[in-house]
């Protein structure tokens, strides 16, 4: 606006001198300088308006740039969908790497509980070893010398079989005398006694062994039948014991 103020200004001092020679009396030259005044009023609204549409075009222009780096600050689908496969690209890697750890883990527990488990079993071969020399060392005696002492030498040979297993944690099952129970003695036979409470093991066939808490080999035995009940707190102390 500061050239379109400067232009009216100067044509305001024309018109003000037009305005002087008019009312000095001279009226055709007042007409002309009247139509001269109004063509220059006319070229001066004309150079205003021509200013005001370079600043309108100009602030357009503006807007125009602000819009086009809006629309670059924004990503655009194509761009939108590479960043979303980089990231689907990268939790896949995670994950395959994730998997062949645990891989690897697995793998090496595994391995890890097999050495254990030769490592105890050749723990309990070498208990077992003194055995089998005793055994073969009665044998060898009883062929020389005959029967005689093989007798105490078979018992001397059980008692360390059984010092070896109890030693590795395994407990021989012998219930004779005791309650029957299901969970760690077979029944095979019942026999009739009314001296003693009823379901109490008669004779053992065959002794059990267990290992902790899991049963190896329950025990064969037989029951009685034909007594009083057993008393329910009898066969807890016995279960106790």
């Amino acid at each position: 606006m500061r050239g379109g103020r400067g232009i009216v200004s100067e044509h305001e001092v024309e018109m003000g001198e037009t305005m002087v020679k008019i009312e000095d009396g001279n009226e055709p030259e007042g007409k002309d300088l009247v139509n001269e005044a109004e063509a220059i009023v006319e070229e001066a609204a004309e150079e205003v308006a021509a200013e005001q549409a370079a600043e309108s075009e100009a602030a357009g222009s503006g807007e125009s740039e602000a819009n086009a780096e809006s629309a670059e600050a924004e990503p655009t689908p194509e761009e939108q969908l590479a960043t979303a496969q980089a990231e689907a690209k990268e939790w896949q890697d995670k994950f395959m790497r994730l998997h062949a750890e645990w891989d690897t883990y697995r793998r090496r527990t595994n391995e890890q509980r097999a050495e254990e488990k030769t490592r105890a079993t050749e723990g309990l071969v070498e208990n077992l070893l003194p055995v089998i020399d005793d055994f073969e060392r009665s044998i060898g005696y009883a062929d020389e010398n005959g029967e005689t002492g093989l007798l105490d030498g078979v018992k001397q040979v059980h008692a360390k079989l059984v010092e070896v297993l109890l030693k590795n944690g395994v407990e021989v099952i012998d219930p004779a005398g005791g309650a029957f129970d299901a969970l760690e003695a077979q029944a095979v036979a019942k026999v009739e006694d009314s001296s003693v409470p009823d379901e109490t093991v008669a004779e053992v066939y065959q002794k059990g062994y267990r290992m902790g808490r899991k049963v190896i080999r329950p025990a064969m035995v037989t029951v009685t039948t034909g007594g009083p009940a057993r008393e329910a707190d009898d066969l807890e102390e016995e279960k106790t014991e």
